[in-house]
């Protein structure tokens, strides 16, 4: 097994934060955990020799660093006081006083696709698609990886222990492999892509509802303000920021203005 120096971990803490914003000063043994079998398989004797090939700017190559260095853990329905909050709070208010019936909703940290695909879920169980009602979802994440299983829309069963029985029957399909797939009726309500959390974001209609849920995590307090900051300016008046339950926003740095845990709202 490869051996991480001193030097090389922080070389890749400095790496991963100043590109992605992600935090790995405390990751030293995952870091050497999960890229020793790697850089031994590209025939490496050291991590130096793989981040002098990082440092080529290799998409293919930092693209895989990445996947192998973020975590991605969801399942559906995760963090369900969320979507209760959208059918009993958000969406009849917007049912109400939304006139021109349009949507927009961001899930920025989507990771393989569950929460994106619960929140058309959730849309669809309340207004219907096929009505009047234009439900716009943006799902990004910063790995190609992940995304690739988030278009694929396949998932095992114990992925879906936390959706309504309803759900279950209504938006998927059983796969003759005992997986189940997100009906098609769903998926092309949603939108994925590769976006990086530290770049500028360039919206074209400003959204309703941003969910970035145990995402910011990774990110030192300066990181994670920034971003927090930028998320206040792509969402609308009156529109919602959702983070993770054991995630925290300090009230004096930014603008939301807290609701409820994890909830927060632009006045």
């Amino acid at each position: 097994m490869v051996k991480l120096t001193d030097n090389e971990f922080l070389e890749f803490v400095k790496i991963m934060h100043g590109n992605y914003g992600i935090d790995l000063s405390k990751k030293r043994i995952l870091i050497e955990g999960r890229l020793s079998n790697l850089v031994e398989r590209k025939g490496m004797n050291s991590f130096s020799q793989y981040l002098e090939s990082i440092k080529k700017n290799d998409k293919e190559e930092i693209t895989l660093l990445i996947n192998k260095l973020t975590t991605n853990y969801t399942y559906f329905y995760r963090e369900e006081n969320h979507f209760k909050f959208l059918k009993e709070v958000f969406l009849p208010y917007e049912e109400k006083n939304n006139k021109m019936k349009v949507l927009n909703i961001w899930s920025a940290g989507c990771s393989s696709g569950e929460e994106p695909y619960t929140l058309a879920m959730v849309m669809d169980d309340y207004f219907k698609f096929n009505s009047s009602w234009k439900i716009q979802i943006l799902a990004s994440d910063i790995s190609e990886n992940v995304l690739s299983k988030a278009r694929e829309g396949i998932y095992a069963e114990e992925s879906l222990s936390k959706l309504p029985e309803s759900y279950k029957k209504k938006y998927f399909e059983k796969t003759p492999d005992g997986r189940y797939q997100v009906v098609p009726e769903i998926k092309r309500n949603i939108t994925f892509k590769v976006f990086n959390l530290m770049d500028t974001i360039r919206e074209k209609n400003k959204y309703d509802v941003i969910f970035c849920r145990n995402v910011m995590i990774y990110f030192n307090a300066e990181t994670k303000m920034n971003i927090v900051n930028k998320f206040y300016e792509a969402v609308k008046p009156q529109g919602y920021l959702m983070i993770g339950h054991a995630e925290t926003i300090q009230r004096n740095q930014s603008k939301f203005m807290y609701i409820s845990p994890a909830i927060y709202r632009k006045e």
